[in-house]
């Protein structure tokens, strides 16, 4: 059996345009952090290699399967990033910018399988951001999330509708980073096409 994110985990994936609240659970993440620009190419040769790693996790992983797990395959999973000002500055300065960019694995990969992939991928390929890869276990808790569609630079526009939904509804914000799901690929979509689902963590206040 294939495990595919989009078909099996609707609840987390399949967003709206309306904003929505959810408790995450833990997640295994391989992550990389940095600073700066995300147009830069120092951030998108972080992508690839955190691309890389994941793509062996799996060819790993299924070359053990076959045998021994109903699950034999798996999607893998889209790009996340969590994304905080360097300042309380109100303009958005891009090269100030301090993030956490990371790809889910499925609750079966263990850190042993990370491991042996990121060692088997320095073999064959000297990537800069290699070593700097982690693994690790995340867990965001309650959060507001929307499905945003169109350019990055025009997310205000749907992190303001959040804010209004938490404001009618007694939730509050508890911190000022928040996470971006990138159901797309950027670099092969048109800008008015891409799909990335906003979420930030919240409590209620209600009660």
């Amino acid at each position: 059996m294939k495990f595919e994110w989009k078909k099996q985990e609707k609840e987390i994936y399949n967003v709206n345009t309306n904003p929505c609240v959810i408790d995450v659970p833990a997640q295994k993440y391989i992550v990389i952090s940095g600073n700066g620009n995300p147009n830069d190419e120092i951030f998108s040769n972080k992508v690839a290699a955190l691309f890389l790693v994941s793509y062996k996790i799996k060819m790993i992983y299924k070359s053990f399967a076959k045998k021994e797990h109903e699950i034999t395959d798996y999607s893998v999973y889209p790009l996340e990033g969590i994304w905080r000002k360097a300042s309380e500055k109100e303009k958005l300065i891009k090269e100030e910018l301090q993030y956490n960019i990371m790809i889910r694995q499925p609750d079966f990969i263990t850190k042993q399988l990370f491991d042996m992939a990121l060692e088997a991928v320095r073999k064959k390929k000297d990537h800069p951001y290699l070593p700097s890869i982690s693994f690790e276990t995340i867990c965001d808790g309650m959060c507001v999330q929307i499905l945003h569609k169109g350019a990055f630079d025009n997310e205000p526009a749907s992190f303001a509708i959040m804010e209004r939904y938490c404001l009618e509804h007694n939730y509050k914000r508890t911190e000022q980073e928040h996470r971006e799901l990138y159901l797309n690929n950027a670099n092969r979509t048109k800008k008015e096409n891409l799909k990335t689902i906003l979420r930030y963590k919240i409590t209620d206040i209600g009660k």
